[in-house]
């Protein structure tokens, strides 16, 4: 980060969102996971959950950083009504695999940022996702390579699950973790953005 950069703490533990927010310019001053119960409510459907979740991890981190903006999002794939689980599991991570194959599910990426004066802004990025349909041995070589573990759905779509995207309708960093269009938006509304590179023909 540069003397000239806005400081910004990162409310999330993910290397994927620290890289994605790099890609805006930004190198957060301090990467702080909020460490909060993420149970969806009863009821709770994907997207507000995926709109609460943000909000209330950017609040916990917010409280321990004053005076200063803090960017924080979260990401759910959902299959209907269903959220999908974080798997930990390789028994959770099959049946997400399972239920995902051949069919669309949704990736709901919430952003929240809230700024250095404690002001609070919210956006969602909602991405439609099809799957191939999978066979026994993909999904067990899939778990044994381990990108699973601690991923919504079970996949990470920057890792080799990505060949098994059919269509995506959305935001390719959406699905990753954090929505870039949605979050330079933020940024931008918070005079948090920095200047974008020249092109050659700026040049």
């Amino acid at each position: 980060m540069s003397p000239s950069d806005p400081p910004l703490v990162l409310a999330s533990a993910s290397p994927r969102r620290a890289e994605l927010i790099g890609r805006l310019g930004l190198t957060p001053v301090a990467i702080d996971p909020a460490d909060i119960d993420e149970t969806p409510h009863k009821g709770e459907l994907p997207a507000p959950y995926a709109v609460r979740m943000a909000a209330e991890k950017t609040a916990r981190v917010s409280a321990r950083h004053a005076g200063v903006a803090v960017l924080g999002a979260d990401t759910v794939v959902a299959a209907g009504r269903r959220i999908l689980p974080k798997t930990e599991t390789e028994a959770e991570a099959r049946a997400c695999l399972e239920l995902l194959s051949g069919r669309r599910h949704r990736v709901h990426s919430a952003v929240t940022l809230i700024d250095a004066a404690g002001v609070a802004r919210h956006r969602l990025s909602t991405s439609i996702v099809r799957f191939k349909r999978l066979t026994t041995a993909e999904i067990a070589a899939y778990l044994a390579g381990g990108d699973w573990r601690g991923k919504a759905g079970g996949y990470a779509i920057q890792g080799y699950a990505e060949s098994w995207v059919a269509t995506l309708m959305g935001s390719h960093s959406g699905v990753m973790g954090l929505p870039l269009f949605e979050t330079r938006a933020l940024l931008a509304a918070a005079s948090l953005l920095p200047p974008g590179p020249l092109s050659a023909d700026d040049a």
